[in-house]
C-alpha cells in the first residue's frame, strides 16, 4: 500500500516532470541519447526508457537491474530477456517506501535502504511478479528527511555500508554526518568516517578494497565555493572536515574559528562546486579501451543553487596509485545553456564492460559502449 506520504511525493514528481522519461516536443525519448557527447569510439543508448525517478543501480546475481526511487518510494526491477543489451521488461517489486534511495544485493537477496530502516527482500529474483514479504534488516536510524536518502554497499569485509548525513545545510549534531558500517543480520553497527556531509556514491577499490566516496559540500557561499569531494577512506577512523573544513582548505565561516583544516583528511579530488556529486565507480571492465580502466566514474547530479548551472554530466577521475592525476568530463550533453534534459544519478559497470547511469530526472537508464575499432 502507498502511505499519503508518498502520495504527496508522487504528485510533486509529476509536477516537477520527474515521472517517465522524458522527451522532446514530438515525444522521441531517443532525442535525450542524440544530445549526449562522448569520447571517440563510445555510443550511448537507453537500456530502459520510463524508470521513473530512477536513482541508484544494482545488479542480480541472475542479471536482473533493481532501481531505486526516491521521489516515488517505489523499486523497480529491469529484465533483458533476449540478450540484445536493452531491458525488455520493467517490475515495480516494492511500493510505499520512504525515499529508497539505497539498494544492494547479496546472497540471493534484495536490500533497500530507506530513511530510518533497512530491508531485505529474500529469493526477489525468483518471484519479480510476485515479490516476498521483505525482512527487517534495521529500524534505528534518524528519521531526519534532509540528507535522509542513503546509499549502501557491503564491503569486501562482508559488512554494509550506511552513511547519516548531516540534517541541515551546516551544522554540528552529534550521530550525523558519518558513514556507519553493520553486519549483514543488521548487528554490531560502528562509526567508519566522520565528518562527511552527505555522500549518495561511494565504491571499493578493486585491488585494495579500501572506500572511496564521493561527499557533497554545503550550499550558500557562493557560486564557486566549496567544492564537492572525491574522498578516501584506507581505514576507519578519519574525520573528513565537515562542519569545519571543506575542501582541502576552505574554512567554514561559522563552524570553522579553531580548526586548523590541515587536522582533516584532504579530498583526493577537488570536484566543481555545487556539481552534486552521487554515485561512483571504479571502472573493472574490459570493454573500454585499456587507458580507461581503474578511472574512477563520477555522476555529477547538477546543481540547484548557483547562478549557472553546472555539472549534469558523468567525469573521470584519472589515478596514480592514490594519487589523482586528472579531472575531466566523460559524458555531457544533459546542460545546455540552463536548460536541463537529465541529471545522472547512478553508475553500475555491467559483465560486459558497459556503463549504465540512471536519470531520475529523465526517468530513463543508459547504456554507454565502447565500439572503436581499436577496442580491446
Amino acid at each position: 500500500m502507498i502511505s499519503r506520504r508518498t502520495t504527496i511525493w508522487i504528485a510533486l514528481a509529476t509536477l516537477a516532470g520527474l515521472v517517465g522519461c522524458a522527451r522532446d516536443a514530438n515525444g522521441d525519448a531517443g532525442t535525450i541519447v542524440d544530445r549526449i557527447e562522448l569520447p571517440p569510439g563510445f555510443t550511448i543508448s537507453l537500456y530502459h526508457p520510463d524508470v521513473p525517478n530512477a536513482r541508484a543501480l544494482v545488479r542480480g546475481d541472475q542479471g536482473t537491474i533493481f532501481v531505486g526511487s526516491r521521489s516515488l518510494g517505489s523499486v523497480h526491477a529491469l529484465r533483458d530477456l533476449d540478450g540484445d543489451q536493452v531491458a525488455d521488461r520493467r517490475w515495480t517489486v516494492a511500493t510505499g517506501l520512504e525515499m529508497p534511495t539505497g539498494l544492494e544485493f547479496r546472497d540471493g537477496a534484495l536490500y533497500v535502504a530507506e530513511v530510518s530502516r533497512i530491508w531485505r527482500w529474500p529469493g526477489i529474483e525468483d518471484r519479480l511478479d510476485d515479490p516476498p514479504a521483505p525482512e527487517l534488516v534495521r529500524d534505528d536510524f534518524p528519521t531526519d528527511r534532509a540528507h535522509g536518502w542513503r546509499y549502501i554497499r557491503f564491503g569486501p569485509d562482508g559488512l554494509l555500508y550506511v552513511p547519516i548525513g548531516a540534517p541541515c545545510n551546516i551544522c554540528d549534531e552529534d550521530g550525523y554526518a558519518t558513514i556507519t558500517r553493520l553486519d549483514v543480520e543488521g548487528t554490531g553497527r560502528e562509526v567508519f568516517a566522520r565528518g562527511v556531509r552527505n555522500t549518495v556514491g561511494f565504491d571499493f577499490h578493486p585491488r585494495t578494497g579500501e572506500l572511496w566516496f564521493t561527499d557533497n559540500g554545503r550550499d550558500w557561499m557562493g557560486d564557486d565555493l566549496p567544492p564537492d569531494e572525491l574522498n578516501h577512506a584506507p581505514r576507519a577512523g578519519l574525520h573528513f572536515g565537515y562542519p569545519h573544513c571543506h575542501g582541502r582548505d576552505v574554512s567554514d565561516p561559522e563552524f570553522g574559528e579553531g580548526h586548523d583544516c590541515a587536522d582533516f583528511t584532504p579530498p583526493v579530488q577537488e570536484l566543481g562546486p555545487h556539481v552534486a556529486a552521487l554515485g561512483m565507480r571504479f571502472y573493472i571492465g574490459t570493454m573500454f579501451p585499456a587507458t580507461y580502466r581503474g578511472r574512477i566514474f563520477i555522476a555529477e547530479h547538477g546543481s540547484w543553487n548557483r547562478s549557472e548551472k553546472i555539472g549534469y554530466r558523468v567525469t573521470m577521475v584519472t589515478l596514480d596509485g592514490d594519487r589523482a592525476t586528472g579531472y575531466e568530463p566523460f559524458a555531457t550533453g544533459w546542460l545546455e545553456g540552463e536548460t536541463v534534459h537529465g541529471r545522472p544519478v547512478d553508475l553500475l559497470v555491467m559483465p560486459d564492460g558497459a556503463l549504465l547511469v540512471s536519470d531520475d530526472h529523465a526517468g530513463c537508464v543508459y547504456r554507454i559502449a565502447y565500439d572503436g575499432e581499436d577496442s580491446p
